[in-house]
């Protein structure tokens, strides 16, 4: 895990992280990406459709800013390998127009919880390539992982009860920035 994530723990009325506050957790996690590896050389950036890939085309962004070279980033589907799902899925929306084999991969989700998306994600990742190594990053960590599989950079470290569900809203898909607890439908919060 990133040294540096914020743990939040906000009262039951308080249950909402807006755009400064991501705006500012994407610049530090993308100078945290940049320092750990020494900078831009041969790294690339995965993000996981559908939520993962929206914050991984802000980091790339963000370190292409602060490195001055374009970092290149992707996308994965990772619903052909997920063990969770029934039924067969024929049609691989993964966009990643660049070489994985021999890359630094940063590999990034919206949130991690139980670690199945990401074991998924590396399965998928492994059909595009062999790549010299592969970090995750994470917006938010919410715990009750089920793998064990542990993010190397994270954003924001939310304790949520496992009747609360941590909903990322960004503006290329909800029309606005924001992290928002809320209850899972047929559970009540006391």
């Amino acid at each position: 895990m990133g040294k540096s994530a914020a743990v939040i723990m906000r009262p039951m009325a308080e249950r909402r992280i807006d755009a400064s506050d991501i705006r500012r957790t994407l610049g530090r996690m993308a100078h945290e990406i940049l320092e750990s590896n020494q900078g831009a050389e041969d790294l690339v950036v995965v993000g996981i459709l559908a939520r993962g890939y929206p914050v991984a085309r802000r980091l790339a962004f963000a370190m292409t800013q602060i490195e001055g070279v374009t970092i290149p980033c992707g996308s994965l589907d990772v619903r052909p390998y997920r063990d969770d799902l029934e039924g067969k899925v024929e049609d691989d929306k993964s966009e990643i127009p660049f070489a994985v084999t021999g890359k630094k991969v940063i590999l990034v989700d919206e949130v991690i919880m139980t670690g199945r998306s990401v074991r998924a994600a590396l399965d998928a990742l492994m059909h595009h390539g062999r790549p010299a190594s592969v970090r995750l990053a994470v917006l938010v960590d919410r715990g009750g992982r089920e793998l064990p599989i542990q993010p190397d950079y994270v954003g924001l470290k939310l304790e949520v009860p496992e009747e609360e569900w941590v909903d990322v809203r960004l503006s290329e898909s909800a029309g606005e920035d924001s992290i928002v607890i809320v209850k899972r439908e047929g559970t009540c919060i006391s």
